[in-house]
């Protein structure tokens, strides 16, 4: 259950902090942050990503060898560890197996895995186990490519740095599974 009151009185108790009091252009800063947190920045915490992965599929009786590859999904996160956004793209790719999702849901599941307090390999590793689970893929792979503002704006400051993941899964995680996968996506 979010308390929105009590997380703009910590969000401004957080400016005062820091030496800025809650006034002028920071006037209403915790309301317009708590609102930011819960219905947009974690919003995922709130969704069952298996219900809308079960909800925007279909079961199929014959799906061939081929695979699904959807590429360039925008994603956007929150570092549990310093609680700053990365963002980037995913590629998500799957060998169909009893069920088959549409392109919009595959986007929607990754946004909702993306939006909640987690690390990007935990995004691809549940993307990858909801595919295999709720659509008995055959082979399932998650790549993330994001760009951490902890690393680019404070600490190491790394401009330009982008940290790749990729989660296997099902026929995926094997060796000749990966091969084809990654073949998959021009490697």
């Amino acid at each position: 259950m979010i308390d929105r009151r009590a997380a703009a009185r910590a969000v401004e108790d957080f400016l005062r902090a820091l030496g800025h009091e809650p006034v002028g252009e920071l006037e209403g800063t915790g309301e317009r942050v708590a609102d930011a947190w819960a219905d947009d920045l974690l919003e995922g915490e709130s969704i069952d990503a298996s219900a809308v992965l079960r909800e925007g599929s279909l079961g199929v009786t014959d799906t061939g060898t081929g695979i699904v590859v959807v590429r360039d999904l925008a994603v956007t996160t929150i570092c549990p560890h310093h609680l700053l956004p990365a963002f980037g793209s995913a590629i998500v790719a799957y060998q169909p197996g009893a069920r088959v999702a549409g392109i919009g849901t595959l986007a929607r599941v990754v946004d909702v895995v993306a939006r909640r307090l987690t690390l990007q390999e935990q995004i691809g590793a549940t993307v990858v186990d909801l595919i295999g689970r709720e659509l008995e893929a055959k082979g399932a792979l998650c790549k993330l490519s994001l760009t951490h503002t902890c690393l680019v704006s404070r600490g190491e400051r790394k401009t330009g740095a982008l940290v790749e993941t990729l989660a296997f899964g099902g026929s995926f995680a094997t060796s000749e599974g990966r091969a084809l996968a990654l073949a998959a996506l021009g490697r």
